[in-house]
Protein backbone atom coordinates (compact mmCIF):
# COMPACT_ATOMS: atom_id res chain seq x y z
CA UNK A 1 0.00 0.00 0.00
CA UNK A 2 1.22 3.46 -0.89
CA UNK A 3 0.65 6.32 1.58
CA UNK A 4 1.18 9.72 -0.05
CA UNK A 5 1.40 12.53 2.45
CA UNK A 6 2.85 15.87 3.47
CA UNK A 7 4.69 15.60 6.82
CA UNK A 8 3.56 19.01 8.12
CA UNK A 9 -0.12 18.37 7.36
CA UNK A 10 -2.10 17.71 10.58
CA UNK A 11 -4.57 15.43 8.77
CA UNK A 12 -1.67 13.40 7.32
CA UNK A 13 -0.14 13.08 10.81
CA UNK A 14 -3.48 11.75 12.14
CA UNK A 15 -3.80 9.34 9.21
CA UNK A 16 -0.24 8.02 9.67
CA UNK A 17 -0.85 7.51 13.39
CA UNK A 18 -4.08 5.65 12.61
CA UNK A 19 -2.34 3.38 10.07
CA UNK A 20 0.37 2.58 12.61
CA UNK A 21 -2.16 1.88 15.38
CA UNK A 22 -4.16 -0.40 13.07
CA UNK A 23 -1.00 -2.26 12.05
CA UNK A 24 -1.47 -1.41 8.37
CA UNK A 25 1.78 -1.81 6.43
CA UNK A 26 2.52 0.95 3.93
CA UNK A 27 5.22 2.68 1.91
CA UNK A 28 5.52 6.43 2.53
CA UNK A 29 5.85 8.98 -0.23
CA UNK A 30 6.36 12.70 0.37
CA UNK A 31 3.90 14.48 -1.94
CA UNK A 32 6.11 17.53 -2.55
CA UNK A 33 9.48 15.78 -2.92
CA UNK A 34 7.92 13.17 -5.23
CA UNK A 35 4.87 14.80 -6.78
CA UNK A 36 2.41 12.40 -8.42
CA UNK A 37 2.78 12.27 -12.19
CA UNK A 38 0.03 12.93 -14.72
CA UNK A 39 -0.27 9.19 -15.41
CA UNK A 40 -0.43 8.27 -11.71
CA UNK A 41 -3.06 10.92 -11.01
CA UNK A 42 -5.14 9.81 -13.99
CA UNK A 43 -5.00 6.16 -12.87
CA UNK A 44 -5.81 6.99 -9.24
CA UNK A 45 -8.66 9.29 -10.22
CA UNK A 46 -10.17 6.60 -12.46
CA UNK A 47 -9.84 3.92 -9.74
CA UNK A 48 -11.26 6.19 -7.03
CA UNK A 49 -14.56 6.90 -8.76
CA UNK A 50 -14.38 10.41 -7.27
CA UNK A 51 -14.97 13.70 -9.08
CA UNK A 52 -11.62 15.15 -10.17
CA UNK A 53 -12.19 18.22 -7.99
CA UNK A 54 -11.77 15.96 -4.92
CA UNK A 55 -8.08 15.59 -5.83
CA UNK A 56 -7.48 19.33 -5.38
CA UNK A 57 -6.34 20.72 -2.04
CA UNK A 58 -9.08 23.36 -2.00
CA UNK A 59 -8.02 24.69 1.41
CA UNK A 60 -4.39 25.19 0.34
CA UNK A 61 -2.79 28.59 -0.14
CA UNK A 62 -1.59 27.76 -3.67
CA UNK A 63 -5.11 26.75 -4.75
CA UNK A 64 -6.41 30.08 -3.46
CA UNK A 65 -3.53 32.15 -4.89
CA UNK A 66 -4.10 30.62 -8.32
CA UNK A 67 -7.87 31.31 -8.02
CA UNK A 68 -8.58 27.74 -9.08
CA UNK A 69 -12.11 27.79 -7.69
CA UNK A 70 -13.01 30.04 -10.61
CA UNK A 71 -10.69 28.45 -13.20
CA UNK A 72 -11.29 24.69 -12.75
CA UNK A 73 -14.85 24.62 -14.17
CA UNK A 74 -13.51 25.92 -17.51
CA UNK A 75 -10.63 23.44 -17.69
CA UNK A 76 -10.73 20.01 -19.30
CA UNK A 77 -10.00 16.93 -17.18
CA UNK A 78 -6.64 16.56 -18.91
CA UNK A 79 -5.75 20.19 -18.13
CA UNK A 80 -6.73 19.68 -14.49
CA UNK A 81 -4.63 16.51 -14.21
CA UNK A 82 -1.65 18.27 -15.84
CA UNK A 83 -1.99 21.13 -13.37
CA UNK A 84 -2.16 18.72 -10.40
CA UNK A 85 0.99 16.99 -11.61
CA UNK A 86 2.96 20.27 -11.49
CA UNK A 87 2.93 20.79 -7.72
CA UNK A 88 2.23 18.43 -4.80
CA UNK A 89 0.79 21.31 -2.77
CA UNK A 90 -2.19 21.41 -5.16
CA UNK A 91 -3.07 17.78 -4.44
CA UNK A 92 -5.40 16.83 -1.60
CA UNK A 93 -3.75 14.58 0.91
CA UNK A 94 -3.26 12.06 2.26
CA UNK A 95 -3.83 9.63 -0.58
CA UNK A 96 -3.82 5.87 -0.10
CA UNK A 97 -3.36 3.57 -3.08
CA UNK A 98 -3.99 -0.08 -2.29
CA UNK A 99 -4.72 -2.35 -5.25
CA UNK A 100 -7.95 -1.10 -6.81
CA UNK A 101 -8.72 1.12 -3.83
CA UNK A 102 -7.78 4.81 -3.85
CA UNK A 103 -8.73 7.00 -0.89
CA UNK A 104 -8.28 10.77 -0.89
CA UNK A 105 -8.30 12.65 2.40
CA UNK A 106 -8.58 10.96 5.79
CA UNK A 107 -11.97 9.75 6.97
CA UNK A 108 -11.44 7.17 9.70
CA UNK A 109 -14.71 5.27 9.08
CA UNK A 110 -14.01 4.96 5.35
CA UNK A 111 -10.40 3.90 5.96
CA UNK A 112 -11.51 1.32 8.57
CA UNK A 113 -13.99 -0.17 6.14
CA UNK A 114 -11.64 -0.31 3.15
CA UNK A 115 -8.19 -0.92 4.67
CA UNK A 116 -8.57 -2.98 7.85
CA UNK A 117 -9.24 -6.66 7.33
Amino acid sequence: MLFIYYPKCSTCIKAKKWLDEEGVKYTERHIVEENPSFDELKEWWEKSGLPLKKFFNTSGMLYKEMQLKDKLPGMSEEEQLRLLSTNGMLVKRPIVVCGKTVLVGFKEAEWSEKLVK
